[in-house]
């Protein structure tokens, strides 16, 4: 799949948490955590599951990113 986003974040899915309508997956990516959220359908859609691996995209023209 060829997407537009520059922002392209590799790791491995750590723990996905549904809610009534969206989903939260956080994604390390090794120095940290990357949270998404995005619907229960498409957590369903994509087959997402812990310990897959995964790339956060990150669309944005401007993204500021904070390692402590």
């Amino acid at each position: 799949m060829k997407i537009s986003a520059r922002n392209q974040l590799k790791g491995k899915i750590v723990e996905i948490t549904k809610g009534a309508t969206t989903a939260h997956v956080r994604i390390d990516i090794g120095r940290a955590i990357v949270t998404s959220a995005i619907t229960n359908a498409a957590v369903d859609e994509l087959k997402l599951t812990v310990g897959q691996q995964a790339y956060a995209v990150v669309k944005a023209s401007d993204v500021m990113v904070a390692i402590d």
